[in-house]
C-alpha cells in the first residue's frame, strides 16, 4: 500500500479543525502517541530513505515499516507496512538483540479525523509545533489520488507549503540546529 501525504505546518489547528466540523468530517479519536524509530544494523536508513518504527498509542503498539519516497509526486508518497504487535517493549528487546539502533522518540499529540476517504491528522509534535496532514491510501501513477489530496486539503484550509520530510527528519533536523522541507 502507498500512503500519498500532504503535511504542512500551521499556526493554529483550530480553524482547520472548524473547518473538518463545517464539512461534515468524522473525529476519529485524540490521542498521545510515542514513536521510538530504529536503524538497520547493516545499512543507514537516513542513506536508503526508510524507517522503521514502533507506535505507541494508548494501549495499542504497531510497527511500521517505511520504504524510500517515491519520485514524481508533490506530496510524501512511500510503501507503509503496519504490524500490531501484541507488546511493544517485547518487540523493542528484540530488535535491540538483533542489533537495531534506537534513533530518535517522537511525541505528539493527535486527533484523528476522516473526510471523503481520507484520514486527515492535527498534530502537535514536542519540540517542532503544530501540523495538519492529509492521508490517502493509493496506487502509484494514479494521478487522481494526488489531486484528492490537494482538493481536500484546501477545502479545510491546510495551504501552508507541503512538508515531505518526515517527522523523525525533522526531530533530528532540529536536534542538528538546521531545517528539512
Amino acid at each position: 500500500m502507498i500512503e500519498f501525504e500532504l503535511k504542512a505546518k500551521v499556526d493554529d489547528l483550530g480553524p482547520v479543525r472548524e473547518a473538518l466540523r463545517a464539512r461534515g468530517a468524522r473525529h476519529d479519536e485524540a490521542r498521545e502517541e510515542h514513536d521510538v524509530y530504529y536503524n538497520h544494523p547493516a545499512r543507514d536508513f537516513a542513506v536508503t530513505d526508510e524507517a522503521l518504527r514502533v507506535r505507541y498509542a494508548g494501549e495499542r503498539a504497531v510497527m511500521t515499516y517505511k520504504g524510500a519516497k517515491i519520485a514524481g509526486t508533490r506530496l510524501k508518497a512511500r510503501e507503509e507496512l503496519n504490524l500490531a504487535v501484541e507488546d511493544g517493549h517485547v518487540l523493542e528487546a528484540v530488535l535491540d538483540r538483533l542489533g537495531f539502533r534506537r534513533t530518535a522518540v517522537v511525541r505528539k499529540r493527535r486527533e484523528l479525523w476522516s473526510l471523503e476517504g481520507a484520514s486527515i491528522a492535527l498534530d502537535e509534535v514536542e519540540s517542532l509545533g503544530t501540523f495538519a496532514e492529509v492521508e490517502i491510501i493509493g496506487e502509484v501513477g494514479d494521478e487522481t489520488v494526488e489531486e484528492r489530496v490537494h482538493a481536500i486539503a484546501r477545502s479545510v484550509g491546510i495551504t501552508g507549503e507541503p512538508i515531505t520530510a518526515s517527522y523523525l527528519e525533522l526531530v533530528l533536523g532540529a536536534s542538528e540546529g538546521r531545517t528539512t522541507t
